[in-house]
């Protein structure tokens, strides 16, 4: 007795591009108010697949911080 066995193919995702813009970190929230610095950009400070890759040149927050664009 043969046995078929089928796998699904997904199709292929369309390639997306991410963007990390303007810093979100709220500077004041310790106090309770809402300060941003003003950071405009993503910009790693080190090489990609280092850990200062996440950490942005510009104002020296975590990537996670900076808002995603997605296009």
């Amino acid at each position: 007795m043969k046995r078929v066995v089928l796998k699904r193919v997904e199709p292929p995702r369309p390639v997306t591009t991410v963007r990390y813009v303007e810093c979100q970190k709220n500077h004041a929230a310790a106090a309770g108010g809402h300060i941003v610095d003003g950071c405009r950009e993503f910009i790693p400070s080190g090489a990609e697949g280092t850990g200062a890759a996440f950490t942005c040149a510009s104002c020296g927050c975590h990537r996670n911080f900076h808002r995603r664009v997605e296009s």
